[in-house]
């Protein structure tokens, strides 16, 4: 074996960061390579890692000196008063007298590292505070070398690592002790456990199909690098080396898809998060909304991506403190929402850890918080004010009329393509002078020439333009969202076909546009699919939503309820005219017909229903013809006789499941009494162990001064 090492691993910690070290350590085979540990150290303050983690390395631990050449099967230590660098695989000292605070020791050697080592440097962050590594990450990364960070959710000072995890640059996100296993494998098998070669497109497209096929999320548009980072951790954990195994093993066990999906929602988030952009939020942008309201006007704000919570509760905060005065009464809305149902959930409950003392002042815990045990949990008045809901950027259309939209470190995960489309549905969502908050690493360019920068440091915008009119057919249904191409999920179509599509696409366009009508396509639930055509001239566009009878005028929606019905019991076309309505002041008569629209391997047809100005008489052979709203108005009596049994039906069932229910939960009720008693009594015999223990300590310590 030679004395130089394969590769150079450094580990960045600061506060909180021995224990990781010595569960790292722990772990940590004689492989042939050299570790450093990178602290933040004071330069008064003299260290005793050296003796600590020896007792945890299998390997000889040393401080690092000026000149050192780097050997492989040692772990080096930085002094604790000097910054520490390398070249070609020498160490080199300077010292930090004259430089004022902080001192990023870890970003500078990381970056040496990233020249020195190329893709033979590894770097790893740890527990810390502040994003020192964050820079250093990016370094080593455009070398081609390996980034792991703990998760920030189990550690106990999670700044360094979800600075680094923001990047998007992070390969794995492990736990210390599933650290020097992934090391090993990626030492190994190299490149292959990283990046995305030609070969691994169809099993990236078969993995994702795969999760779409089992569960309601689709992850097509989401950056290439991401998704793919997300998946080898999963191989790490799983020890798998190459795709094509992980995906049998995804396919025989389900509980794997759901593990990979919540990696892939894998959130960062804290209360108040940059401060400073909250406190220009607290001084500007609150002020302006309040100032800005209608008398009676309800503000309404929609949190896009809010994960746990912590950011809908910071801003219904910030609101809570300003409603007083003329504003006492005022009305706050927040839209809180997300693709994590399971993050939903814990939002829901408001309930937090200690950790939130870190970020939220001692007054506003003790005003907005109450203390249940080790936790915190949001008072009443905070919690009415937040309104948590599932919801998919990419599938769902936007919350509309919002005054303010908050949609951070959400979009760094999304293509450029996604990123167009959530970035005019976030602006449609937005009312005249409402606001648009983004994460650090966002830029609104599709969208700018709409919006005012208030604040281009937070990335916080103002909306100067009315709200524009955008097709339906962005905010196509889940399961029938039209097969889109990108970089590495399906094959590509020729270009022979792809032109074809194009050419097709553009002729329904054109005759729709010249021929003067409107096509639209509904789904059984009477839901807007596609349109084609001036859905202005007949539609109400101030109805944003996609049932159509509620976009249909009066009129237009009695007879599309009619023909519908009608055409559903028949199976075939059915054709209506002289049906009056008014478009910009103009009447004028309108055709109506609604037909099946059958599509292969779709069970329940779809209907598609054509509107178009009645400019002469028809010689068409009518299936129905006129309009007699009493038909209608018997019909859907009818309808809502049936619905109103059905419903019975099931209230009475659930009033019988609802009584068991009530049964069981007072026996649970009883079982937690009981367990209460027990673990109450448990602690009574801890406590007295534990003074046990206390006097045994106390006479060993007295016997040992004797000695």
């Amino acid at each position: 074996m030679t004395a130089v090492p394969t590769h150079i691993i450094v580990l960045g910690a600061s506060a909180g960061g021995m224990e990781e070290l010595n569960l790292f350590f722990d772990n940590t085979p004689s492989d042939g390579v050299a570790y450093v540990v990178v602290q933040h150290l004071s330069a008064t303050f003299k260290s005793r890692m050296r003796e600590l983690l020896a007792k945890h390395s299998k390997l000889e631990v040393r401080e690092a000196e000026d000149g050192m050449q780097v050997k492989n099967n040692q772990v080096y230590l930085i002094p604790n008063d000097k910054y520490l660098t390398i070249k070609n695989n020498c160490f080199y000292l300077t010292s930090k007298e004259g430089v004022h605070p902080p001192h990023l020791t870890i970003d500078k050697f990381f970056k040496s590292l990233a020249i020195n080592s190329g893709t033979k440097a590894i770097g790893i962050i740890l527990s810390g505070l502040g994003k020192d590594g964050t820079e250093g990450i990016k370094a080593i990364k455009d070398a081609g070398g390996m980034t792991i960070a703990r998760n920030p959710e189990n550690t106990e000072f999670e700044s360094m690592p979800s600075s680094a995890i923001a990047t998007g640059l992070i390969d794995f996100i492990l736990e210390p002790e599933f650290m020097p296993g992934t090391i090993e494998d990626y030492i190994k098998y190299g490149h292959e456990l990283l990046f995305d070669a030609p070969a691994e497109d169809k099993n990236m497209a078969v993995i994702l199909n795969h999760i779409s096929a089992q569960l309601p999320f689709d992850f097509t548009d989401y950056k290439t690098t991401t998704i793919l980072r997300r998946i080898k951790r999963r191989l790490a954990i799983n020890h798998f080396t190459r795709l094509e195994n992980y995906i049998d093993f995804l396919k025989k066990n389900p509980p794997e898809v759901e593990a990979l999906v919540k990696e892939f929602l894998i959130s960062v988030t804290s209360f108040f998060r940059d401060p400073e952009a909250y406190k220009f939020l607290e001084r500007e942008t609150i002020p302006a909304i309040m100032e800005g309201l209608m008398p009676g006007e309800e503000i309404k704000i929609w949190i896009a991506g809010c994960a746990t919570g912590e950011e809908a509760y910071s801003l219904a905060i910030l609101f809570h403190e300003k409603l007083s005065n003329e504003y006492a009464d005022t009305i706050v809305k927040i839209f809180a929402t997300d693709i994590d149902t399971v993050a939903l959930l814990q939002a829901g409950k408001g309930l937090y850890n200690e950790s939130v003392e870190k970020a939220i002042s001692a007054e506003r815990l003790q005003k907005y918080f109450t203390r249940e045990g080790l936790n915190y949990k949001i008072k009443p008045e905070i919690r009415k004010m937040v309104i948590f809901a599932p919801h998919d950027l990419v599938k769902n259309p936007p919350y509309c009329n919002m005054h303010l939209i908050s949609c951070r470190n959400v979009l760094i995960y999304m293509n450029n393509v996604l990123q167009k489309k959530v970035f005019s549905m976030l602006l449609f969502g937005l009312k005249l002078n409402g606001y648009l908050f983004l994460g650090s690493s966002e830029n609104p360019q599709p969208i700018i020439h709409h919006l005012e920068v208030m604040n281009k440091k937070w990335k916080i915008y103002r909306n100067f333009e009315t709200k524009r009119v955008i097709h339906f057919e962005g905010f196509s249904l889940p399961q029938m969202v039209d097969i889109k191409e990108n970089n590495f999920l399906a094959p590509r179509p020729d270009a022979a076909e792809k032109a074809n599509n194009q050419v097709t696409e553009a002729i329904a366009a054109a005759l729709a546009e010249n021929m003067d009508f409107l096509v639209i396509v509904i789904d059984p639930n009477n839901l807007v699919i596609k349109t084609y055509g001036n859905t202005a001239k007949y539609l109400l566009q101030k109805n944003f939503n996609l049932h159509l009878p509620e976009l249909l005028p009066r009129a237009l929606s009695v007879a599309f309820n009619i023909a519908t019905i009608k055409s559903r019991k028949e199976k075939q076309k059915i054709f209506m005219d002289d049906i009056d309505i008014v478009s910009n002041d103009m009447p004028f008569k309108v055709k109506l017909s609604v037909s099946p629209l059958k599509i292969k391997n779709i069970e329940d047809p779809l209907h598609m229903l054509v509107l178009c100005e009645d400019r002469s008489p028809s010689n068409e052979t009518k299936v129905a013809s006129g309009l007699d709203e009493k038909i209608y108005l018997d019909q859907y009596t009818l309808m809502i006789e049936e619905e109103l049994n059905d419903l019975k039906d099931k209230l009475h069932g659930t009033y019988n499941q609802l009584d068991a229910s009530n049964d069981n939960m007072q026996s649970y009720v009883e079982e937690l009494l009981s367990a209460n008693e027990e673990m109450q009594s448990t602690n009574e015999e801890m406590q007295s162990v534990n003074e046990e223990l206390h006097t045994i300590n106390t006479d060993y310590q007295l016997k040992n001064k004797e000695l």
